[in-house]
C-alpha cells in the first residue's frame, strides 16, 4: 500500500486522509473551475471509494450543475474559504480533492487537461498532456 494522501484547508479546520490511489488526476479549464480557482484552471485528484476517505471538520457546500446536468457539490472551509473537495450526486462513491489542498502538492501528477476548449492562451499547461474538449468518457 502506498502512502496516504493527506491534506485540508489553509487554516486546518478541515482535514482529510485518503488511503487509496487516485483514479484520475486532471487540470480542468471549464468556466466553473476558472471562477472558483481565480485563474485559468483547477487541479484535481479523484478517488473511487468513499470508504477510503477519513474526513474531519465541517465544510460549507454549494451545488452547481455540470455540463452533463449532473450536480457537483463543492466543499470549502467556512473559516478560511479554501476549496477542499468535490462530490458528485450521480457518482456518490467518488471523492475529488483540490491538488493545492494536499499537504504535499508535489504528489499531484496530472494525466490530462479537461474542457481544454474553454481554456485561455495565457493559461500555460503542460503541452504534452492529452487534451479533451469535455470530460472524457470512462
Amino acid at each position: 500500500m502506498s502512502k496516504a494522501f493527506i491534506g485540508g484547508c489553509a487554516c486546518g479546520a478541515i482535514r482529510y486522509e485518503i488511503s487509496a490511489e487516485p483514479i484520475f488526476m486532471n487540470e480542468c479549464q471549464c468556466r466553473d473551475c476558472q471562477q472558483r480557482s481565480g485563474t485559468g484552471h483547477g487541479s484535481y485528484l479523484t478517488f473511487a471509494g468513499r470508504e477510503d476517505v477519513k474526513l474531519k471538520g465541517e465544510a460549507t457546500q454549494w451545488e452547481v450543475a455540470g455540463d452533463s446536468g449532473g450536480i457537483k457539490r463543492h466543499a470549502f472551509c467556512p473559516t478560511c474559504g479554501s476549496p477542499v473537495y468535490l462530490t458528485f450526486a450521480a457518482m456518490p462513491d467518488f471523492f475529488t480533492v483540490h491538488a493545492a489542498s494536499l499537504d504535499d502538492p508535489g504528489r499531484f501528477k496530472p494525466q490530462a487537461v479537461t474542457y481544454h476548449a474553454r481554456g485561455y492562451g495565457w493559461d500555460h499547461l503542460d503541452p504534452d498532456l492529452p487534451k479533451f474538449d469535455k470530460m472524457p468518457q470512462t
